[in-house]
């Protein structure tokens, strides 16, 4: 086969002109018969091969020579001019070609009928030619689907539409798979660098801005609480609280204090005022800003309350006041105060204990100035400043009258110095403040109840020992008061007042000034190792 050359026309493809054919003429070309051989045999027609050879047809030799015995006899030569009328003559040996074997019928399409409309190969000018072959197609050709060996043109369809071949010899458009492994594996790829350089860019405008920032935040809510909360009750409880500043001719100090009625009645600390003494002015400045001069009605060292008044003030808001009977331990409870002189300052806790006996003063050195509170206990920080605040319970009510604090350096007084609050507040009960506030509004002066006798502060057993001498030098028993009428005398030791024990003479005083005058207590005394209980009726005495 000659490889990339076009295919040498055959005689049975070449067109035959239709001018002068008989009728009974089926347009292929017919070979005369060879005339016989002058040897009673056929003839053998020796033939030209590709090679170069020569080969005999039809004698059944094989060999490459002719034998002088082959030769064709001479043909009767004919005269110029004369008229042939025989059969045309037999062309030359060498310009016969050997008729090729005929193809085989092809196989039935899977398509359909087309295949079979028409033979493949079939002679007849309207057969097809055989397309021309390209170097290695045939190699690169899938398995044939027909039978026999493989041809050059074997995956040729004429009837099949144009088929766009690739130079590897497959059709257009048919992708290998190692292409398409490469596309994914790049398409993963370029995704992995896109979210790196992605997570740097928005790493870096996170760190370092390139955009502003607006946080998130909560919308607008409501400002109502409930009144049983530490806002619900500061809002009620603050337009009547008022911050107190006091000056004197040698110092001056900070306090609060609370509204009592319309009439301009303010309850505090005793300690709050004494600064301003008796030529001093004091200013009160309410929850709204406004400001007012005020003067002392009354005050009184040994509860450490003191009453004052402002004139000519519209729209005061009164506290309530509460039960301090009725307050439980655990209870919550609200400080409102200004400590450090920073007004309208409200702290939060409860009642840690009640009956807490507290002494407080005492600068003077004559005994004159010491308080004796049975206080209330609260872990609502209290601070200098605080003092004659309320505390009030979760009704907004008043239940007592911030006035102590202890601190870390064991100092207990408000004004005294600069230590903060560590949990430990002592609080006026309000029932007692009550009663002196209006003693002091009424009179200006406040009623101590007294049992009559002078006690050895100095005694450091148990209990609250009578002393030998009084304060004037006299006996220590009051003749006709009221220890002297129950039966008590010198050096009795008092160990329980209404059967609550007391372990020295300032918790005796302390449990006595929670009553009134003219109550009637039973103490438990203890004489000569032996111990009884007598009844008196508390007396009274001027507090000043």
């Amino acid at each position: 086969m000659d490889e990339g050359k076009p295919t040498k026309a055959k005689w049975w493809s070449r067109p035959r002109p239709d001018t002068g054919r008989p009728a009974d003429d089926d347009g292929d070309w017919h070979l005369p018969a060879p005339a016989a051989p002058l040897g009673g045999e056929p003839e053998a027609l020796a033939v030209e091969a590709d090679d170069g050879t020569n080969r005999s047809i039809g004698s059944g030799r094989t060999d490459d020579t002719v034998s002088p015995g082959d030769q064709e006899a001479p043909q009767p030569s004919h005269a110029p001019g004369t008229p042939v009328d025989a059969a045309p003559a037999v062309p030359a040996p060498d310009a016969v070609e050997p008729r090729p074997e005929p193809l085989p019928e092809p196989l039935p399409d899977p398509r359909g009928d087309r295949v079979t409309d028409v033979p493949y190969g079939a002679p007849g000018p309207w057969a097809p030619a055989p397309p021309v072959q390209h170097p290695g197609l045939a190699a690169a050709a899938p398995p044939s689907p027909y039978p026999g060996p493989a041809a050059p043109w074997q995956r040729y369809d004429p009837w099949a539409g144009p088929v766009s071949l690739s130079q590897s010899g497959g059709p257009v458009g048919e992708r290998p798979r190692r292409g398409r492994r490469g596309l994914v594996l790049g398409a993963v790829l370029i995704a992995l660098v896109s979210g790196g350089i992605g997570g740097a860019i928005g790493s870096y405008l996170e760190r370092n801005g390139g955009t502003d920032i607006e946080l998130p935040q909560a919308g607008a809510e409501s400002t109502h609480r409930a009144p049983d909360s530490v806002a619900g009750i500061a809002a009620s409880a603050l337009p009547g609280v008022v911050t107190i500043h006091t000056k004197g001719s040698s110092e001056q100090g900070t306090g609060t204090g609370f509204v009592l009625d319309d009439r301009g009645h303010i309850l505090t600390n005793n300690h709050v005022v004494d600064p301003a003494g008796t030529g001093g002015e004091i200013s009160v400045t309410f929850a709204g800003g406004e400001s007012a001069r005020a003067e002392v009605v009354g005050h009184d060292t040994g509860y450490d309350l003191a009453v004052i008044r402002v004139d000519h003030v519209r729209g005061l808001k009164p506290l309530p006041l509460g039960n301090s009977e009725s307050v439980q331990v655990g209870d919550p409870v609200v400080a409102i105060g200004a400590p450090f002189d920073l007004a309208n300052t409200v702290t939060a806790g409860i009642i840690s204990a009640k009956d807490r006996p507290i002494t407080a003063g005492g600068e003077k050195g004559d005994g004159s100035d010491v308080s004796y509170v049975d206080a209330l206990q609260t872990d609502a920080p209290i601070n200098p400043g605080n003092s004659g605040g309320p505390l009030v319970d979760s009704k907004a009510r008043v239940i007592g009258v911030n006035s102590a604090i202890r601190s870390a350096d064991g100092g207990s007084e408000l004004d005294g110095g600069q230590s903060g609050s560590i949990g430990l507040g002592f609080a006026i009960p309000i029932n007692q403040a009550k009663r002196v506030a209006e003693e002091l509004i009424n009179t200006g002066k406040a009623t101590h109840p007294v049992i009559g006798v002078t006690l050895d502060m100095d005694y450091t057993g148990d209990g609250a020992r009578v002393g030998t001498k009084g304060n004037s030098g006299g006996s220590s028993v009051s003749p006709g008061g009221p220890g002297a009428r129950a039966g008590i005398r010198p050096l009795d030791v008092i160990t329980a007042v209404g059967g609550v024990r007391v372990h020295s003479g300032e918790e005796l005083i302390v449990k006595i000034r929670s009553h009134r005058p003219e109550d009637r207590l039973v103490l438990t005394v203890e004489r000569d190792g032996k111990e009884r209980e007598v009844s008196l009726v508390l007396g009274s005495a001027d507090g000043n």
